[in-house]
């Protein structure tokens, strides 16, 4: 059962929801899509995540950006929320998970993608409709951690061959999977998203 919890991050507060999974030392952050387009940790995908993670045995920690619903602060263009993405990381590192992946979607995963590229320290990272078509990601070099990253065939947001891509530009190893007719808001695909994300964990 998930639990809500506040998680420090310098001045600020973050309003998150834990649910641990006993005995296991496998935990995922699950970041949501643009806060000033009505994305919270509330967010469909994002409930669709940490089920799937959390059925394979992971804990799971969604939690909303700064100056996202109950959290405290102001938004900060993706940069602050960076700082956000690490302060989740260092909460389940306090759990006791010694194996933390890294799952985000749409303006989570472009928040998600700067960290990884600076280095976070952790064992796996997951893109879901990566917001090519929206954000820039030219600052970002290479994506070594990233195993998975998914889109949907009509995701104009995240198109297939824009991602694909970015994916060449990064040399990145990642597997990549097109969920047939799926949109950027996965309408009608949230089982095809499950059904990759419980493939590639287990």
């Amino acid at each position: 059962m998930e639990t809500r919890i506040t998680i420090p991050c310098e001045s600020i507060r973050l309003d998150g929801w834990l649910n641990l999974n006993p005995g296991s030392k496998k935990g995922v952050v699950v970041t949501h899509p643009h806060p000033l387009y009505g994305g919270n940790m509330d967010n469909s995908v994002v409930l669709q995540i940490v089920q799937s993670f959390y059925r394979a045995g992971f804990t799971t920690l969604r939690f909303n950006f700064r100056g996202t619903g109950e959290s405290s602060g102001m938004f900060d263009n993706g940069d602050g929320e960076q700082d956000d993405v690490r302060a989740a990381l260092a909460c389940l590192g306090e759990e006791g998970i010694s194996e933390p992946y890294l799952a985000g979607y749409s303006f989570g995963s472009w928040v998600n993608a700067r960290v990884v590229d600076a280095g976070a320290g952790i064992k796996d990272h997951i893109m879901v409709s990566p917001p090519c078509a929206f954000l820039a990601f030219d600052d970002v070099e290479k994506l070594p951690d990233t195993g998975l990253i998914v889109t949907g065939g009509n995701d104009d947001i995240a198109p297939p061959d824009k991602v694909r891509a970015l994916i060449e530009r990064w040399e990145s190893p990642a597997e990549f999977a097109v969920l047939k007719n799926g949109d950027h808001f996965y309408s009608q695909t949230l089982a095809m998203l499950d059904k990759v994300l419980a493939g590639y964990l287990a």
